[in-house]
């Protein structure tokens, strides 16, 4: 079991239709918020570790709710859920990570490097996932309800994503991320 699990509540039927259509919109302030403050974040973490060998406590828990905000940004931004993100609230959107008990501090130097072929992998599921969204926008304009299988597709997507975010970017953990989009 990796120490990441990741899900989002299907929400069924009777989506709104309305802020479907402006969605990217809505957003742009809570992008700004993510796209301004993650690279700071990230290389804060990154310095702790390979300088101090330790991953605070505090600071880990901040890191993972700092990701649990993020993917509430991303079920929104990718009609996963209707509702706006909260800052501090779990909504339907649920991540759990345990805390690494210990971690080698010279393994962030290269575990970009070995995080590699996820990346080229998740740019291709990127594309795939695009356009499965486009549609799936498409059929929550149309019918108010977004296909199960293909709301499966993008969760296992950004589950993957994250598996491979936690360690690569946030460093809480050593364990190679599997190459799958299931639990």
């Amino acid at each position: 079991m990796y120490p990441l699990t990741f899900n989002v509540d299907y929400p069924g039927g009777g989506r709104n239709r309305l802020t479907a259509l402006v969605r990217p919109i809505l957003a742009i302030p809570i992008v700004i918020v993510i796209a301004a403050l993650s690279p700071i974040i990230m290389a804060s973490t990154l310095l702790m570790i390979l300088f101090r060998a330790k991953y605070p406590r505090w600071w880990f828990d901040f890191n993972v709710e700092w990701l649990r905000f993020n993917e509430r940004i991303n079920a929104y931004l990718l009609l996963l859920r209707d509702e706006y993100p909260s800052t501090d609230e779990e909504q339907a959107v649920h991540l759990h990570l345990e805390y690494p008990a210990n971690l080698n501090n010279f393994l962030p130097l290269v575990k970009w490097l070995l995080a590699l072929p996820h990346y080229v992998v998740l740019s291709i599921l990127g594309i795939v996932g695009l356009v499965v969204t486009l549609v799936a926008w498409l059929a929550v304009i149309f019918t108010g309800r977004y296909p199960q299988g293909m709301f499966d597709f993008i969760v296992g997507v950004l589950r993957w994503g994250l598996r491979t975010q936690a360690y690569m970017q946030v460093l809480a953990t050593d364990q190679y991320p599997p190459f799958r989009l299931g639990e």
